[in-house]
């Protein structure tokens, strides 16, 4: 068996797959992409094709080992994130030539079915209200959102926490005590006004804070863990084990969110996942993306012991010939070999479009440029 072929599909509403095909008829699937730089990550992908043309799609160790330390330059979110993508494709070869799903290969399950949230929003509070109700009407039992709309400044007013505090207080008031909610500070947030505003948001028994800060700084991120009961989540925006390495040993969040189309994807995950475990932190891999990213997150949690919960926006309608479903709060995990998916080829040439979405710019009120 060797791969024969490397196909990129830009696909709406923000997304770039990937077709691997060998030369006795197998094809894999991948989600490679950086939010903003589908093109960036479908040129990098195609720079590697000397090293996976020819090669034989079963020995994803070796693949990925040659993809990452083979150029002077190691890691970052371009070639990591085309890595990624490539992994998910090879595993889903991988199990689709031993007739099983990928979870089986990296060990077998653990778990029958993978607990999943939801993403709550609304231009008003009242809005955003009815939607968690309508959210948890589907079945859902864990939803994240944001704390405020807009910009933060550094030290922001009496104002704007008291509207923090109103909006998760009536978020968490319209739900049943079995269910959880979660908040993202999306990395907009200094330490200081992250612990300024945790505290005060503590009487809800948040599931967990995304992201209060930055993750460049490890330091700063241990201030805010060390602050509060909550527990701190972050890991959207770090690339390998080695990415994750000083979060786990200052022990700066308690719940880790690899992303499986940046952080290395399947192969790589689950090593993060393992290193986790000694801390005793949990995993819940992050993803605003597309269905080939949830079946390879639903294909992780899977076979780890240390799973929490799985993020998704797309349950695959249209995209896959058998979309995910969600009961109780819960996908069931895939039967199907490989990643368990079947692509339709047919829709997402439909959806096709250029590649050229980008990130939104958000500035304060005084014209300053601040995060997303």
């Amino acid at each position: 068996m060797k791969i024969e072929k490397i196909e990129s599909f830009f696909v709406k509403p923000r997304w770039h797959f990937i077709k691997v095909s060998t030369d006795d008829g197998y094809i894999g699937w991948g989600e490679p992409i950086v939010e903003g730089r589908a093109r960036t990550v479908a040129m990098a992908v195609k720079e590697l094709e000397p090293v996976l043309i020819g090669a034989d799609p079963l020995q994803n160790e070796r693949l990925w080992t040659e993809i990452y330390k083979g150029t002077f330059y190691r890691g970052g979110p371009i070639l990591v994130s085309a890595l990624s993508g490539i992994d998910q494709a090879l595993w889903d070869i991988k199990g689709k030539r031993f007739g099983v799903p990928a979870y089986v290969l990296l060990g077998g399950p653990t778990r029958s079915r993978v607990r999943t949230y939801a993403h709550v929003r609304g231009i008003t509070l009242e809005e955003t209200v009815e939607n968690l109700k309508e959210s948890a009407a589907k079945g859902f039992t864990l939803f994240k959102t944001f704390p405020v709309d807009g910009p933060i400044r550094p030290l922001d007013t009496m104002e704007t926490m008291e509207k923090a505090i109103e909006r998760v207080g009536a978020l968490r008031g319209a739900l049943p005590k079995s269910c959880d909610l979660a908040l993202d500070f999306h990395g907009r947030f200094s330490p200081a006004m992250s612990i300024r505003l945790i505290r005060e948001l503590e009487q809800f028994r948040l599931m967990f804070v995304e992201e209060p800060v930055q993750c460049e700084n490890v330091d700063a991120l241990v201030s805010v863990a060390r602050s509060t009961c909550v527990p701190i989540a972050t890991g959207e925006r770090l690339f390998t084990r080695w990415g994750f390495r000083e979060v786990l040993e200052k022990q700066a969040a308690f719940v880790l969110q690899p992303d499986l189309c940046h952080a290395g994807g399947i192969t790589e995950v689950r090593k993060i996942a393992a290193m986790a475990e000694v801390y005793y932190a949990q995993i819940a891999p992050h993803n605003p993306l597309g269905p080939i990213s949830l079946a390879a997150g639903l294909q992780v949690a899977a076979s780890i012991p240390n799973f929490l919960c799985q993020e998704q926006v797309s349950l695959g309608e249209g995209y896959l010939k058998k979309p995910f479903e969600i009961r109780d709060g819960h996908i069931d995990i895939p039967a199907l070999p490989g990643l368990g998916i079947e692509i339709d080829e047919d829709f997402i040439k439909e959806m096709a479009y250029p590649g050229d979405w980008d990130t939104p710019r958000i500035y304060n009120d005084d014209g300053a440029f601040t995060e997303w």
